[in-house]
């Protein structure tokens, strides 16, 4: 259960935190995602990933390119058909494919060596979480008595995110139809034999932004969402009734609570 959530809070009082199991066909548990909101989901490719063990990507997507012929990068969104969504969670996936014998380097290689590192930026409201990458593997430079973790072959960078109600909101229609994402790499390509000179590539990929699905409520129409095509107003009166005769007294100060809310941000937007 939610627990930042009190009884005050008399209609909200009760909610769970998302969450969803993944299990193999003998039950057992191979992935877990959970989150401290409930405005914040996981995409379902990503438990079609997990359910797999291995990241299935769109060809479809919004992407861009960079490299050379022995270094080359691809920078993709994955989930959602390449769309952005309010609180729903999409990855960046900055796939590097190296040539034949080269490989880059990861973190804790010795001074005058470049550790691969990635930057990623966007418009206010779209929130990056940490950088995931695969683990490295060692390779050992007998000519210098020491041993380096670098990546070879395909290798994923991958970097979650989702939107804010800043940029996307179940609130308003959207502002603008798309966002641009862009990427950054620092990296150095190397062989058995020697080190290539240090690059830096960068790319930017055009991202639309899509509406959310809402039930078919009052409070959410004119929002310029996506309605569901069911009545969902029974439901609602069901749950206000089984509320209130839980918290007689919890009810009326809710609504009077999201009242003062409402008019403090009308205030702010006057204001602004």
């Amino acid at each position: 259960m939610n627990d930042q959530i009190g009884v005050e809070d008399a209609f909200l009082h009760g909610i769970p935190y998302p969450g969803v199991y993944v299990t193999d066909e003998d039950g057992v548990v191979v992935a877990k995602f959970f989150h401290d909101t409930y405005k914040k989901r996981d995409s379902p490719e990503l438990y079609l990933d997990a359910a797999l063990g291995r990241r299935v990507l769109s060809d479809e997507a919004p992407a861009a390119s960079g490299g050379d012929a022995d270094v080359r990068f691809t920078a993709q969104v994955h989930g959602g058909g390449g769309t952005i969504r309010q609180g729903i969670r999409r990855e960046l996936v900055v796939r590097c494919d190296l040539g034949e014998g080269l490989h880059i380097y990861g973190d804790g290689v010795p001074e005058g060596m470049v550790a691969t590192a990635l930057e990623v930026s966007g418009p206010p409201g779209l929130v990056f979480e940490e950088l995931q990458a695969p683990p490295t593997e060692t390779l050992r430079m007998e000519s210098i008595d020491v041993e380096l973790p670098v990546w070879s072959g395909q290798v994923d960078f991958v970097v979650p995110f989702y939107a804010v109600g800043e940029l996307a909101s179940e609130t308003r229609p959207l502002d603008q139809d798309d966002v641009t994402i862009e990427v950054g790499i620092r990296y150095q390509a190397c062989d058995d034999q020697m080190c290539f000179p240090p690059k830096s590539e960068k790319m930017a990929l055009t991202v639309p932004l899509d509406v959310i699905d809402v039930p078919s409520l009052g409070m959410h129409r004119g929002h310029g969402q996506r309605e569901s095509a069911t009545r969902m107003e029974k439901h609602l009166l069901r749950l206000i009734w089984r509320k209130f005769k839980e918290n007689p007294a919890g009810l009326p100060r809710f609504f009077w609570k999201s009242f003062q809310l409402e008019r403090q941000a009308s205030q702010r937007r006057r204001n602004g």
